[in-house]
């Protein structure tokens, strides 16, 4: 009676009036909630928080995105050491939640509370699925009370039977299913609790739990007397907090989570070097009034010098009557649109005053990936006006770009070679192996042409020889393609971590290709192709990509295995509002095994994006091993966005499942949906265009 009264209670004192304004607490798996026990509450739209917690043995990793007002995921990882040596094959994994808050509070009143629907370990073997239905609701600026209905893992403490039916066994997830058969089915128990914060820097917690941890238990791993957790959070800064609880009357457990939104940057305004000013014209005889065509001319020193000073490239440059055309690439900003602004002050500076349109092609890996026309009197007009920016973006002309053979002067590259030194990490996961590695990386690039360059990259390891166990996949047909990636490098010698020849093109209106030959990454060689289909205005594009590859000798030097493959995939692209992008790729994949990846993320204009991908092929769960399909997040982060200094420079991390051999593919850092949407208004130019008088 007792385990049922208390949520109860807790349902009807959701009716209390009043708003919100305690501060976010996170559970022991990473997501809003109390302890173990998720809340209705959603983090600020973008958040980004790290969570690790432990109790006892068992230790787990969160990352949680607030990847849309309502809608959140958490990527997990979980370890539970096996006390009795019976449940092995479930003690180490990673998991997905998805939480989606469908009311807020007050929707329909001052009574009305906040509630959500969610799923926990929506991919996997769903040992530990549960679903829930969840309400919160403030009774006071301090205190929030929560109720709700769990079933699966939730659902396994003071539970009552089958409400929407039975729950069927998980075995439909080995082959890489969703267990969507067990979803809200089986035993259903309610949980709730409530949380007080006492004063800005402590929140006390105290929850009615239905996970009873039947698994944990089973194994001797923890140890319950009742379902009651009790806690407390420190708010030790804004982003940063720490907790500690008390569980099941047995159980001490603590967690630190840092928090991060990449909407609010620390440096808002950047540290860049102010634009020059728009000149108007006739307000300064001593401007050339002629041009010359040799690219020695002082006009053309002038602009060239002009455009360096914002880390610009001078391109290419033509006068044809009274439109100036100039292809430029941006090495300096992040916002394709910010440059095309100072490179359009910089020739209202330098252009003869009968120039009275301009036409700027950005262009990157010697590709033009886009045209806008602005007439002069537009740029000298709204510089310093209210809306200056959309008014100049409404009476652009944005169209794909053409060829520049028809340019008057063509500017040679005057750093061709460029070289440097940057520290590594990376933790590297096969069959039977997770090791970290570190070291050094010495990358240089050389510049042939515009689009054709040679690059690479000499890694040295500063651990030195790893110890790599023996490979225990059983291939069951299948090279073992991912799962030997330990054994690469492990000698600790220097090694040829990539070395390719890279060509880059424009076939035909609003077709870009590429073509990649070498070591093309720390496995394998060979070629790789692909063409992309995206014009500058659509949400839409599609790409094929066609590669031969050959699996590297181990030493990472210039010898190759016997094992070599023609892997292949189609892809649509779809760019949503929000900064929410998705991809299909479908095809064949390094084993030989066919399917396809689906890919989300989530791009701000500054430079974050955040994405999930889930890949499933035609390998069965034999095959495969243990997750049954590759999965993973991948979080990108802007260098620019902790020091304010303009730079397109990212640092890139992906947390997935231990490398397996179904739907690897290769690891090619240069595909071209990512370089040619930069320069695309229906992509980060229109999105990042109020940054064009900045």
């Amino acid at each position: 009676m007792y385990r049922l009264s208390f949520p109860v209670l807790l349902t009807g004192v959701l009716c209390a009036q009043t708003a919100v304004s305690q501060d976010l607490t996170y559970t022991l798996n990473g997501m809003p909630g109390l302890i173990e026990m998720p809340t209705a509450q959603a983090a600020p739209d973008g958040q980004i928080t790290a969570n690790a917690s432990a109790f006892r043995q068992q230790q787990r990793a969160n990352i949680n995105f607030q990847m849309t007002p309502r809608l959140s995921g958490t990527f997990r990882y979980t370890v539970t050491p096996d006390a009795t040596g019976t449940d092995t094959a479930a003690t180490f994994g990673p998991s997905l939640d998805l939480r989606y808050r469908f009311m807020s509070e007050g929707r329909f009143g001052s009574w009305t509370p906040a509630m959500a629907i969610g799923v926990q370990n929506i991919l996997g073997a769903n040992v530990d699925g549960s679903e829930y239905i969840v309400a919160s609701k403030s009774l006071s600026p301090t205190i929030i009370a929560t109720a709700g209905l769990g079933w699966g893992r939730l659902g396994s403490e003071g539970g009552f039977s089958d409400l929407f039916g039975a729950r069927p066994a998980d075995t439909t997830t080995r082959d890489g299913a969703l267990a969507t058969g067990q979803f809200f089915k089986g035993d259903a128990a309610f949980f709730g609790g409530i949380s007080w914060q006492y004063s800005s820097k402590i929140t006390v917690k105290a929850e009615y739990s239905s996970d009873a941890f039947t698994r944990e238990t089973a194994n001797g791993t923890f140890v319950g007397n009742a379902p009651v957790n009790v806690g407390l959070t420190y708010h030790w800064k804004p982003s940063v907090t720490f907790d500690v609880a008390y569980l099941n009357g047995a159980e001490a457990a603590a967690s630190v989570t840092y928090a991060l939104n990449p909407r609010k940057r620390a440096l808002v305004s950047g540290v860049e070097t102010a634009p020059v000013p728009v000149r108007v014209r006739g307000q300064d005889r001593a401007v050339l009034a002629s041009w010359d065509v040799t690219s020695d001319t002082p006009l053309v020193q002038t602009v060239q010098a002009g455009l360096e000073r914002d880390g610009i490239r001078l391109n290419t440059l033509s006068i044809t009557g009274d439109t100036a055309r100039v292809q430029y690439t941006n090495g300096k900003f992040r916002s394709e649109a910010q440059a095309l602004g100072r490179v359009a002050r910089v020739l209202s500076q330098t252009l003869p005053d009968n120039v009275s349109r301009i036409t700027l092609e950005p262009t990157q890996s010697g590709m033009a990936l886009s045209a806008t026309t602005l007439a002069r009197t537009d740029i000298e007009m709204l510089e310093n006006t209210p809306d200056a920016a959309a008014d100049l973006l409404a009476r652009a002309t944005v169209s794909d770009a053409t060829r520049a053979d028809d340019m008057t002067v063509t500017v040679p590259n005057p750093t061709p070679f460029t070289w440097g030194i940057i520290p590594y990490a990376a933790v590297i996961t096969g069959s039977g192996n997770t090791q970290l590695d570190a070291g050094l990386d010495v990358f240089s690039r050389y510049e042939i042409a515009p689009s054709l360059s040679v690059q690479g990259t000499l890694r040295q390891s500063a651990l030195g020889q790893r110890t790599v166990a023996p490979n225990t996949d059983v291939p069951n047909g299948y090279q073992n393609v991912r799962t030997d990636r330990p054994r690469y490098g492990a000698d600790g010698a220097p090694v040829i971590a990539d070395l390719t020849v890279t060509h880059f093109s424009r076939p035909a209106t609003n077709v870009y290709g590429r073509i990649s030959a070498g070591y093309l990454e720390k496995m394998y060689g060979g070629l790789s192709t692909e063409l992309l289909w995206k014009p500058v205005d659509s949400r839409l594009a599609f790409g094929a990509e066609l590669n031969y590859a050959q699996q590297r000798d181990f030493d990472m030097l210039f010898g190759f295995q016997d094992y070599n493959i023609v892997t292949g995939y189609l892809s649509a692209y779809y760019s949503f509002d929000n900064g929410v992008h998705a991809k299909i790729d479908a095809g064949r994949y390094l084993a030989g095994d066919w399917g396809a990846t689906i890919t989300m993320d989530r791009a701000f204009d500054n430079g974050w994006k955040i994405g999930a991908y889930v890949t499933m092929t035609d390998m069965s769960y034999a095959a495969f091993g243990e997750g049954s399909f590759d999965k993973g997040v991948i979080v990108t982060v802007p260098t620019d966005f902790f020091f304010g200094n303009a730079s397109r420079r990212n640092l890139s991390a992906q947390l997935g499942s231990p490398n397996r051999d179904g739907g690897a593919r290769l690891e090619i850092d240069d595909r071209l949906y990512d370089i040619v949407r930069d320069g695309h208004v229906a992509g980060p130019l229109g999105d990042t265009w109020g940054r064009v008088w900045r």
